[in-house]
């Protein structure tokens, strides 16, 4: 999943993927944009990141997705990619950003080394 199919743009892709990984549609806004880099590979993920504030449809659980609710000062962070602490936040505020993530494998498990995120 998330990949854009032949055709689509990024924005297209995000809301295909929405609807078939959550059973929803909603109007999508840009919001920023993150590169995340993996040690040992020629390439890096581009990530484009959007936003919604509403949504039309029944959330259904998927093999992709388990759908959870939690307030915006408790976000499961401890649950989530180290770097997303940094950026999550800016997109709850509504607040245009890009970032790079250098990530290496450690004792097994992929860790950033270096990132940044900007405003």
């Amino acid at each position: 999943g998330g990949k854009v199919e032949p055709g689509e743009n990024s924005a297209e892709a995000a809301l295909r993927e929405l609807q078939e990984e959550s059973g929803v549609t909603a109007p999508l806004t840009h919001a920023g944009v993150l590169l995340f880099t993996l040690e040992g590979t020629d390439w890096a993920f581009y990530i484009d990141i959007y936003r919604a504030t509403e949504y039309t449809g029944d959330i259904i659980e998927t093999d992709e997705m388990r759908p959870q609710w939690f307030n915006t000062n408790e976000l499961p962070f401890n649950n989530m990619w180290q770097t997303d602490t940094y950026w999550l936040p800016l997109l709850l505020k509504g607040t245009s950003f890009k970032g790079r993530a250098d990530f290496k494998t450690i004792d097994g498990v992929s860790q950033p080394t270096k990132w940044w995120i900007g405003t």
